[in-house]
This record gives C-alpha cells, sequence and structure tokens, in this order.
C-alpha cells in the first residue's frame, strides 16, 4: 500500500499525538449528563473520602485494642466496629452511585458522540473523502474510537475522581493527625509524581501508534470484504492477509510498548510508596520516643498516606484509559468540528419560490483536490434552458460526468460560475437545491436494506402506490412482484443481490420517485438489456418533459433526439447544437464519434440482410504472466457477479441457518481453546504468572510487616528502635521486588495478550478472506459488520489474557497467602471471617448472568448499527444527492438506541453490585476486629495474630472483589471467544486456501455445462437453472445474451467457483472443475466486469493486481496500450504512479473500465470472462477496446455477456438464455433466420432503438 499509504494516510502518524484537554472531553454532553456525572463525582468523592476515613477508624481500633486491658478491650473495639459500618454504609451507597451514574454517562455520551460523529461525517463536501478519509477509517473511528472515549468518559473518569478524592482525603487526615509524620513521607511525593506524568506522556504517544495501526487495518478490512468478488477472482486473498497482518504486526509492537511503560511506571510508584513506608516505620518509632506519638496515630497517618499515594498508582489504568480516549477524541472531535466548504447542514442560502430550471456553467475551470495539478474543465461554459434536454459526449475522461459533479455541487470550481435560475449555486440552499435534482448514476448505489426502502430514499413521505408508479415507469416492478419477499426484499450489500440491470431500474425509479425539476443522468440506462434499455428510456423521456435534463451518454443513439448535444474534449467544448445540425459537418468531433458507433451500427443493421462479418482479427496475444498488486486492495463496491444472473423469481430474504450470527447456536464458550491460541507464548505466560503471583504476594506480606510494625510500637524503647529499622529494611525489599515484579507481569502478559490478538486477528481474518461468496451474501457478513468483530471481539479476548489475567493471578496469589497467613496466625478467627467471603463471590456471580445476557444483545445491535454508518459513508454520493444525511443518522440512532438503554441497565446492576463488594468488605472488617476482641478478652489469642488475620482476610477478600469486578469484561470476552471461534471453526465450502486439486499442464479451455442445478444458498426457494446444459468449445468465442436478471451472470459465477452448482457438472478440458485446485483455476481466468472495482492505490498497483505484483514496466505499457489506457495514464502529472482514489473515484468511468481490462489483459488468460467490459466506454474508447479485446481472445476462450449486441456479432457462438435455460444457440446468421426467434427479435429491438 505503499502509495495509497503516503497519499491517504501519510499524516496520520503526527496528527494522533495529539489529544483533547481534558476539559474539552465533555463538551458534547447535555444536562442529563452533566447531572449523572455530578452525581457521580459527589458518590466518587464520597467513595474516595472513605478510603482514608478508614485510616482513623484504623488508629482508634488499635489503640483500642493496644492501651486497653483484656476486660476494657471488647466494649472500646465496639464503639469502633458501629463506626466501621456506618462507614460501609456510606461508601456502598456512594459506590453505586459512582458505578452506575457514570457508567451510565458513559454511555449515553459515547452514543451521542458516534451520532454526531457520523452526522458529521456525512455533512463533509466529497473532496474530504477524496483527500482526508476513506471509508474504512470513518467506519473504524465510529467502532473502535467510541469505545475508547466510552471508557474515558465512564466508569474510569469516576475512578480518577474517587482516587483523586482518595488522595487529597487521606493527606488532608495525615496533617491533622501527624503533620511531622507527614513531612517526612511527602519526601517521596514528587517522585511519584515525576513517575506518573512520564508514563502518562509515554502511553499518549504508544496508545496513538495503536490507533493508527488498528485505523489501517479495519481499513483493509473494508476494503478487502466489500470488494471480496474481485479479490478472489484475482486470487489476492493471500495479498490481503499480508497487508492486515502488518498493520496488525505494527499494533502488537504498540500492545508490548504499552505494557511496558504502564508496568515501570505502577512499578516506580510502588517501589517508591514501600520505600517511603520504610521510612515511615522508622522515622514513627522515633516520634513514639522522642514526642510521644501513639501506636494508633502512626498508623493512621501511615494509613492515611498510604491510601492517598497509592490512589495515584491506583489512578494510573484510570489515567490510560481517559489519556487514550482524549487521542482517540481527538480524532473524532476534529472531525465533528470540521465546518466543510460545502456543508450540507448550512441552512444559509437562496430558496428560490419556484424554481425554473435553467442551467448554466460560465467560464468553470476546474481540478479535483486530489489531483489539483491537472485540469479537468478549462474554461467550460454552456448553457441548458429550463425545460430542455442536453447531452454532453465525448471521449472517456473528457470532463463529462464533472460537469454533473458540478451541477450536484459535490464539489466549486476554482474559478468561474456554476448558475440555476441566474443565481450562483454557492448562494443557493444546498439542501434546497440538491432537493430539486434528481441524480442517476452510471454505478448506482443501493442500501443494505429492503427494495421499498431503496426507492424510498427519493422522497421520504412517498405512499406505497407512489412507490409502484416509480418501479413501473422505470421497467421495475415486473421483477419485483415476482419476489417471493416483493418490496420487502433485502438487496444485500451494494445491492449485490441484485443483477446490475435490476440495481439500475431501483435506482431510476427511486430518481423518479423525487420528481424534480433538474434531472441529471449519467449513462443511466448502460446496465440494462435491450428490452428494458427502450422500456425505460421511454419511461425517462416521458419524465423528462417539462424539466431540465443533463445526460451524459457514451451511446449516442440514446441522445438523438435531444434539444442540444454539446461535445466536449480535454474540458473544452469542441462543439454544439441539435443532432440534425451537428451531423451535417462530416469533420465535426459529433460526426466522427457517429462514424465510429455507427461502424458496428450499420454492420449489425446489415447483418439481418448480409450474416455474419468477418471473423475476429487475429494479431499475436499477449503473453504475460499473473502476477498481484504488493499495495492495497478493493473498495466498498463489490463486484456484483449477480449482475444479470438472477432470474426474477429468484430473491426471497431468507438466510441460511448456518450462518446466522454465530453466538446464536454455540453455548459454551470455548476458554480453554482460547489458551491454547496462546500455546506459543505459554513461556511468557509462566513467566508472567510468577511475576503477577511475586505481585499478589506482596500485599499480604505487606500484612505481616503491619501486624510486626504495630506490635513494635508498643513494646519498650530499645526494642522499639531495633525491631523499627528492621521492618524498615523489610518495607524497602518489597519495594524493590515490586519494581522488579510489576513492570515484568505487564509486559509478559502484555506479550502474551498482544499476541492473542495478533493471532486472533489474522486467523480471523485469514479464514473470513478465504469463505465462499455465498457467505457473504448473508447481511450479518457485512463489511461493516465483519470489521466490528475483528476489532470489538479481538480486544475483549484480550482482556482475559492481558491485564485482567495478571489481575486474577494477583488475586488469586494474594488470596492464597492471606488464608495461609490468616489460619496460621489464629484458625477460629479465620474461620469465622471466611464465611462472610462468599456473599462477595455470589454477588460477583449474579454479575456475570446479567453481563452475559447484555454482552449478547448489545453485540448484536452495534453490528446492525455499523452496518448503516458502514453503507452511508461508502455511498456518500448517493447520500449526498438526495439529502439522506438526516435520514440515515436518524436510523443509526434508533438502532442505537436500544443499546443505549442496555447501557443504562448495566450500569445500576454493575453499581449495585459493586456497593454491595463494599458494603461486605467493611463488615469484614468490622466482624474481624470484634470477634478479635472477644478472643483477646477470653484469652484465645494476642492481638499481633488479630492483626495478622485482619491483614490478610482484607487483602483476599480485596482480591475476591477484584475478580468480580472483572464480571463484565469476562462476560464479553467469553461471548467475544464464541464469536471468535464460530469464524475460525467454519469449514468454506470452496475453500480458497487449500492446495488439494489437479492442475493441468496444457488448458485449452474447453468449458462444459452439463445437466446444472442451482439455486443461491441464500434464496434457496428459487431456481435459477434447472438441466442447464451448454457446451464452450475451447479457443472459440461464446456470446450470452438475454434479459437483464435472465442468469447469464451465474454462468460466468459458477465458472469462477464463487458458488457450486446444486446438481450437474462444469467441466474444464474434460475435468470437473471442483476437482481442480481452485486457486490454479481462477489464474486461468481473465474476469471483466460491468462494474470496474478499482483498489484505493496508484493505476499501477491496480494493474499489477493481475499478476501478483511481478509485472515489468514493459508488460505494463503492453497491457494499458491493449486496453486503450495508456494515452491517458501517461497525459497525467504522476502517470502510473497516479493514485486512483476510494472507488477508484479519481477516474472517469471509462478510464476505470479501462483500467480493470488492462488488469485482465496482462493476467495472460487462457480463458476470458467480460460482463459488459465496455459498457461504460464512450463511442470512441469502446471502438478501440473493443478491437483490443478482439485481439486478446484470439487463441482463448472467451464468454461475453452482452446487452449491446454489436459487440458480440462476430463471436464464433451466441446463446440466448431466458429464464435460466438456453432458448436459443448458434452463429448470428442462423439464429437470424428462425423465425419469431427470440435473439432476432432482440436485435429487431436494439436496431429500432437506435
Amino acid at each position: 500500500m505503499d502509495a495509497t499509504a503516503e497519499a491517504s494516510g501519510g499524516g496520520k502518524d503526527d496528527r494522533p499525538e495529539k489529544k483533547v484537554p481534558l476539559s474539552g472531553m465533555f463538551r458534547y454532553a447535555d444536562r442529563l449528563d452533566v447531572l449523572l456525572m455530578a452525581v457521580g463525582s459527589l458518590g466518587a468523592v464520597a467513595n474516595g473520602v472513605s478510603e482514608p476515613l478508614i485510616s482513623v477508624l484504623f488508629g482508634d481500633v488499635i489503640n483500642s485494642f493496644g492501651q486497653s486491658t483484656s476486660s476494657t478491650v471488647l466494649r472500646a473495639v465496639t464503639k469502633v466496629c458501629l463506626n466501621f459500618i456506618y462507614l460501609g454504609v456510606g461508601a456502598a451507597v456512594a459506590s453505586f452511585l459512582q458505578v452506575s451514574c457514570w457508567t451510565m454517562a458513559g454511555e449515553r455520551h459515547s452514543s451521542r458522540i458516534r451520532s454526531l460523529y457520523l452526522k458529521s461525517v456525512l455533512r463533509q463536501d466529497i473532496a474530504f473523502f477524496d483527500t482526508q478519509m476513506t471509508t474504512g477509517e470513518a467506519v473504524s473511528r465510529m467502532s473502535s474510537d467510541t469505545v475508547m472515549i466510552q471508557d474515558a468518559l465512564g466508569e474510569k473518569a469516576g475512578k480518577l475522581v474517587q482516587h483523586t478524592s482518595a488522595f487529597f482525603g487521606g493527606f488532608i487526615i495525615a496533617f491533622t493527625k501527624g503533620w511531622l509524620l507527614t513531612l517526612a513521607m511527602l519526601t517521596s511525593l514528587p517522585l511519584i509524581a515525576i513517575a506518573g506524568s512520564v508514563s502518562a506522556q509515554l502511553l499518549t504517544r504508544v496508545s496513538s501508534k495503536r490507533l493508527t495501526s488498528y485505523s489501517d487495518a479495519a481499513d483493509t478490512v473494508e476494503l478487502t470484504i466489500g470488494s471480496i468478488r474481485t479479490v478472489v477472482s484475482f486470487n489476492g486473498e493471500k495479498k490481503a492477509i499480508e497487508m492486515y497482518n502488518k498493520f496488525i504486526k505494527n499494533a502488537y509492537i504498540t500492545v508490548v510498548e504499552e505494557g511496558l511503560v504502564s508496568g515501570f511506571g505502577m512499578g516506580s510508584v510502588f517501589c517508591i510508596i514501600f520505600s517511603s513506608y520504610g521510612l515511615a516505620f522508622w522515622y514513627g518509632g522515633k516520634l513514639i520516643i522522642d514526642k510521644g506519638y501513639t501506636g494508633g496515630k502512626i498508623i493512621t497517618v501511615l494509613f492515611a498516606v498510604l491510601t492517598g499515594a497509592t490512589s495515584l498508582g491506583n489512578a494510573t489504568p484510570s489515567i490510560s484509559a481517559i489519556v487514550g480516549g482524549q487521542s482517540a477524541a481527538y480524532r473524532l472531535f476534529e472531525t465533528i468540528e470540521r465546518k466543510p466548504e460545502i456543508d450540507s447542514d448550512d441552512t444559509s442560502g437562496i430558496v428560490l419560490e419556484n424554481i425554473k430550471g435553467d442551467v448554466e456553467i460560465k467560464d468553470v475551470y476546474f481540478s479535483y483536490p486530489a489531483r489539483p495539478e491537472q485540469l479537468v474543465l478549462d474554461g467550460l461554459s454552456l448553457q441548458v434552458a429550463c425545460g430542455t434536454t442536453m447531452a454532453i459526449v465525448g471521449e472517456s475522461g473528457s470532463g463529462k460526468s464533472t460537469v454533473i459533479s458540478l451541477v450536484e455541487r459535490f464539489y466549486d470550481p476554482q474559478a468561474g460560475e456554476v448558475l440555476i435560475d441566474g443565481v450562483n449555486i454557492k448562494n443557493l440552499n444546498l439542501d434546497w437545491i440538491r432537493g430539486k435534482i434528481g441524480l442517476v448514476s452510471q454505478e448506482p448505489s443501493l442500501f443494505m436494506t429492503s427494495i421499498k426502502d431503496n426507492i424510498i430514499y427519493g422522497k421520504e413521505d412517498a405512499t406505497l402506490e407512489e412507490i409502484k408508479r416509480a418501479a413501473e415507469l422505470a421497467n421495475a416492478a415486473s421483477f419485483i412482484d415476482k419476489l417471493p419477499n416483493g418490496y420487502n426484499t433485502l438487496v444485500g450489500q451494494h445491492g449485490t443481490l441484485l443483477s446490475g440491470g435490476q440495481k439500475q431500474r431501483i435506482a431510476i425509479a427511486r430518481a423518479i420517485l423525487k420528481d424534480r425539476k433538474i434531472l441529471l443522468l449519467d449513462e443511466a440506462t448502460s446496465a440494462l438489456d435491450v428490452e428494458s434499455e427502450r422500456i425505460v428510456q421511454e419511461a425517462l423521456n416521458r419524465i423528462m418533459v417539462e424539466r431540465t435534463t443533463l445526460i451524459v451518454a457514451h451511446r449516442l443513439s440514446t441522445v438523438r433526439n435531444v434539444d442540444c448535444i454539446t461535445v466536449v474534449h480535454q474540458g473544452k467544448i469542441v462543439e454544439q447544437g441539435p443532432h440534425q445540425a451537428l451531423v451535417k459537418d462530416p469533420s465535426g468531433a459529433y460526426s466522427q464519434l457517429i462514424r465510429l458507433q455507427e461502424t458496428h451500427g450499420n454492420e449489425r443493421r446489415k447483418i439481418q440482410d448480409h450474416g455474419v462479418p468477418n471473423s475476429l482479427s487475429k494479431s499475436t496475444t499477449l503473453s504475460i504472466r499473473q502476477s498481484v498488486t504488493k499495495d492495497s486492495f478493493g473498495n466498498s463496491n463489490r463486484y456484483s457477479f449477480r449482475s444479470d444472473e438472477l432470474h426474477e423469481d429468484e430473491i426471497t430474504g431468507k438466510q441460511n441457518k448456518e450462518d446466522l450470527p454465530d453466538g446464536k447456536t454455540l453455548q459454551k464458550a470455548p476458554i480453554g481453546r482460547l489458551f491454547y491460541l496462546n500455546k506459543p507464548e505459554v513461556p511468557f505466560l509462566l513467566l508472567g504468572v510468577i511475576a503477577a503471583s511475586v505481585h499478589g504476594i506482596i500485599f499480604p506480606l505487606f500484612g505481616i510487616l503491619m501486624s510486626g510494625i504495630i506490635k513494635s510500637f508498643y513494646e519498650p524503647p530499645d526494642k522499639l528502635r531495633k525491631d523499627s529499622s528492621f521492618w524498615a529494611l523489610i518495607a524497602v525489599v518489597l519495594g524493590v521486588a515490586a519494581f522488579i515484579a510489576i513492570p515484568a507481569e505487564y509486559l509478559l502478559f502484555g506479550i502474551a495478550g498482544g499476541k492473542l490478538i495478533e493471532r486472533v486477528r489474522t486467523l480471523s481474518f485469514q479464514n473470513i478472506v478465504h469463505q465462499e461468496i455465498a457467505w457473504f451474501d448473508n447481511p450479518s457478513n457485512s463489511s461493516g459488520a465483519l470489521g466490528t468483530r475483528l476489532s470489538v471481539d479481538a480486544l475483549n479476548v484480550r482482556r482475559l489474557v492481558g491485564d485482567n489475567l495478571g489481575i486474577i493471578v494477583q488475586s488469586t496469589a494474594a488470596i492464597i497467602t492471606g488464608f495461609v497467613i490468616a489460619f496460621t496466625a489464629d484458625w477460629r478467627l479465620a474461620l469465622i471471617i471466611t464465611c462472610v467471603i462468599p456473599l462477595v463471590g455470589a454477588q460477583g456471580y449474579a454479575q456475570v448472568k446479567f453481563f452475559k445476557g447484555f454482552s449478547e444483545e448489545a453485540k448484536e445491535m452495534y453490528e446492525d448499527a455499523s452496518q448503516v454508518a458502514t453503507d452511508a459513508v461508502s455511498s456518500i454520493r448517493t447520500i449526498a444527492s438526495f439529502c439522506a444525511e438526516k435520514r440515515v443518522v436518524t436510523t443509526y440512532n434508533k438502532k442505537c438506541e436500544a443499546l443505549r438503554k442496555q447501557g443504562v441497565r448495566t450500569g445500576i446492576v454493575g453499581g449495585l453490585g459493586f456497593g454491595f463488594s463494599l458494603l461486605v468488605l467493611y463488615l469484614t472488617y468490622a466482624l474481624c476486629f470484634y470477634v478479635g476482641a472477644k478472643f483477646v478478652r477470653q484469652g484465645k489469642t494476642t492481638f499481633a495474630d488479630v492483626f495478622k488475620v485482619f491483614f490478610a482476610l482484607v487483602l483476599a477478600a480485596v482480591g475476591v472483589s477484584q475478580a468480580s469486578a472483572l464480571a463484565s469484561n469476562a462476560t464479553k470476552a467469553r461471548h467475544s471467544a464464541i464469536s471468535v471461534f464460530s469464524i475460525l471453526d467454519r469449514k468454506s465450502k470452496i475453500d480458497t486456501s487449500s492446495d488439494e486439486g489437479l492442475m493441468l499442464e496444457n488448458v485449452t479451455g474447453d468449458i462444459d455445462f452439463s445437466n446444472v442445478s442451482f439455486k443461491y444458498p441464500s434464496r434457496p426457494d428459487v431456481q435459477i437453472f434447472s438441466d442447464f446444459t451448454l457446451h464452450i468449445p475451447s479457443r472459440k468465442t461464446m456470446a450470452l445474451v438475454g434479459e437483464s436478471g435472465s442468469g447469464k451472470s451465474t454462468i460466468i459465477a459458477l465458472l469462477e467457483r464463487f458458488y457450486d452448482p446444486d446438481s450437474g457438472r462444469i467441466s474444464v478440458d474434460g475435468v470437473q472443475i471442483k476437482s481442480l485446485r481452485i486457486s490454479w483455476l481462477r489464474d486461468q481466468m481473465g474476469l471483466v466486469g460491468q462494474e470496474p472495482v478499482l483498489f484505493n492505490d496508484t493505476i499501477h498497483a491496480n494493474i499489477t493486481y493481475g499478476k501478483h505484483g511481478k509485472a515489468t514496466e514493459e508488460q505494463v505499457t503492453v497491457a494499458s496500450k491493449a486496453a486503450n489506457a495508456h494515452e491517458f495514464i501517461s497525459s497525467l502529472p504522476q502517470g502510473y504512479d497516479t493514485p486512483v482514489g476510494e472507488k477508484g473515484v479519481q477516474l472517469s468511468g471509462g478510464q476505470k473500465q479501462r483500467v480493470a481490462i488492462a488488469r485482465a489483459i496482462i493476467k495472460d488468460p487462457k480463458i476470458l470472462l467480460l460482463d459488459e467490459a465496455t459498457s461504460a466506454l464512450d463511442a470512441e474508447s469502446e471502438s478501440i477496446v473493443q478491437d483490443a479485446l478482439d485481439r486478446v481472445m484470439v487463441s482463448r476462450t472467451t464468454i461475453v455477456v452482452a446487452h449491446r449486441l454489436s459487440t458480440i456479432k462476430g463471436a464464433d457462438m451466441i446463446a440466448v438464455i431466458k429464464e435460466g435455460k438456453v432458448a436459443e444457440k448458434g452463429k448470428h446468421e442462423a439464429l437470424m433466420r428462425i423465425k419469431d426467434g427470440v435473439y432476432a427479435s432482440l436485435v429487431e429491438l436494439r436496431s429500432n432503438s437506435e
């Protein structure tokens, strides 16, 4: 992706390092969000302050034990235990408010940002998509970046407030109780601040690089899946996987770096904190001896400072999440706040009372933003009077479609004016003027919804009668009415479940329904068969009456009767006038174009009397090997092998049960298999477990240290000096251990977790691209849904092996060590306290059950919403021309509404769970001290052992609480694991990765369809072929003709093995194609489709895509010349290195088609498949390219799907397909002799139309 990466993403590495200020993160919050955050913050402050308040109670309870006699200890301790209970109730309420309010605020806030982002993306001008953002990047921002923002603005923000409050509360209490000791301990604070600041800055940089890599990977997924038919037809799966893997590998490096930075940051903080404890133990002993401090006061100060300082360390994950959210927010907010030069949201501008429809282009100079150095229109001026029709003709790339784009105001000219009714279009209200223009383009964009919903884009409040009337006018009602689900039939992603002609008729119906004063037709009937074209052209002629109409046409026969014809050449008007006037000048540009077409047209008209003309011209074939581009992959317009392929009865709207969302059928999460995926990282995991265990053990050991120092505080001065120095040294040793263990844990689990993400993503993507095409026909496997699953599932799965696994191991080690210490110190007290801990586990289990249901529903809803966004962004021109931005955003918001409600529910239940956990923890404190006091009074234990049990079990309870706090993440991870393995376990029915199968030494290209029956897997109710038989001799040309939707392109799809027949046999050189190695088979075929799919890369890379990136410059040039592409490519400033843009938008339709033909030619295939390969070309280009195709068809078996009968007049054999059967077959001459024959009727229709 070299060129493209530089062109489209070159600035990515610098830009994302910027971040939004913390205050700016909340700029899109509404009043309810502010209220929730305010209440949540009050709860977080109270929850945070409750932590250092415990230190006061600890001091009181220590003094109660240390200063009381055995007879008075119970009464003194009971008073303190009641305070623990009161504080626990308050903390539980505060925790509930904190968690529930911040979770709800985060869900609401992120949902609004997603909506605002989509709204902003859709309001951008087309130049923005040409130069700054691709479809994949936009969708990736919505899926991954908003998740990071939700994390930052939700629970993590609440935790930051909590930890900040604990920090300040701790130090206020510490100074109040003992300022001398506090000052001594504060010497460590600058070091903690430095460690935290450095790690935060480094995390910002690393997070930005990770976001960039994942964005590039998401872009690759969208482009590859969106163009999957083109990718597989050229065996491009391997290259797509290599590119995806490259981005994921880059992301893995940043994940490891992130773990290392976080680990050293936290390890440094804890090392400093433990060292400060050592200082406190030593200095506290001196203060007791010299200043009369009590042991309780020392512990209160120590715990208060401890709470305040550790709050900084505990805030590190929150800071990391917020920093990541700030980086993600910068990208999103930058787009949200970007005001485009052509703003569809701008309500200003003139609204004319009565629009007449006068269109004038006045001395316009224009170049596309992506190619500013190349002038497309050079002082062009033309005028279309209201109610008249003007046709714009000329060679491909001359600027015809650019005129349409300027009238639609997709772009503004650099100089000159575009006027409507004498008013500069820039001064008119954009939404209003686009609402007055109807557009039908050469490559219709349909959305992944029903036929009815696609048509209704033309008029949102249309009745069903109006929709049906528009469909009838567009000649679409005939095939729609025969569908089992009629107007409610789903069309598939980009309309791939309809044929090319059917899609075009839906698009025309949409424009007819719009019923506007100005009509723009850009090769509107190019995809239609003869009869459909005639009927639709008649319909267009009717609706053009009293409307201003601009027609871009290559087929001059369709524009003979227009009021004015304008001939454009290299951005200038070279001739203008009505047809009758222009043909009077035999040397004129228009006359020359007519003669080019009449070369074919005259022969066609003579054919009825004189038969077939001379056979195809012979020439030396190109001897060029296969190759594939080393750069970029696909755009979101998948080549539809359903072009002309579906019978009118074919579409039912049913889905295969097998391809339902996978989580529906799988119940048990394969966690064991997930860990098996991490098998290569077992050494890292084992070392990580050891490091995490050391990390976990440190804290129970610190409990022994605390009980020891507390006991020492009540000893005689000499012994106190000696013991305090000893415990101080132990504290430093624990600090050093933390500094080693914590970074090691984060790094090792970062490596293992990062590798798991990399492996899950790469294996999933690898298996996805090797699935059969029928799998992608399922709406749940659209590019948007799959992209979301790849990003979200991998992130969730990592939570089982990354940070969370470290916390689990750490907590487990703390729990085991704590229990051992507790039961060793006093088994009776430990046993009583242990009975309380299962309550925490019970609420944790309840949370798991709750979060499981939420996760499954949320995942499905989010995938549906993502697909709406993907469809809209990938068809931005259609959205803009129909002023459908608000409708798309409304649809998206509706799909997200249920998701938001689920988020509210999970916030409330999660808050209750966390509050309950905290209450149980405080009750555990109270119970421990009360029972301990009773045992001390009874002489069964000492107060030192009470504190050993206390510290051990407190840390064990904290471990249980931490584990239950992971319920949400663990549930998401389990559900994502199900989703991941549903992809990994699915075996493709047509596996392109398989090396099995025969490879023939010499391919002659003899093709035979024998008794083939076929139904599309997604449409099992509709029979396409039944006992279909057709033989195509080697090195001969077979033309397939028939009505749109008769099944012609299905033949190509079956031959390419996009689908396998239900029964019957398809053979190449007598060998059934199922027995041939599929990659080898596809290498033998060169495909040129009706809708050319070019990848977002250079022209050179697109041409060499058919040759796996190994073509020489000479081969590229030869192929380009053969496709009549070399001349226009050479005229571009960057030549073959010119980026074609997403979907090839930087090239005209004809230029795209010629590049696609060159791509097929360079492959030097034995079998050539041409599906309306010249439909997008102007007369001159069509003539030259057809000659080129005639040359390359020599010595090749060629199948031509054609509507223009002139392109197949010299074919060796013509097969007329009707309703999935061969109605007639033979040479043209023989078919014309059949009285009332189907083919003869088609020829007559075409002749009459021209």
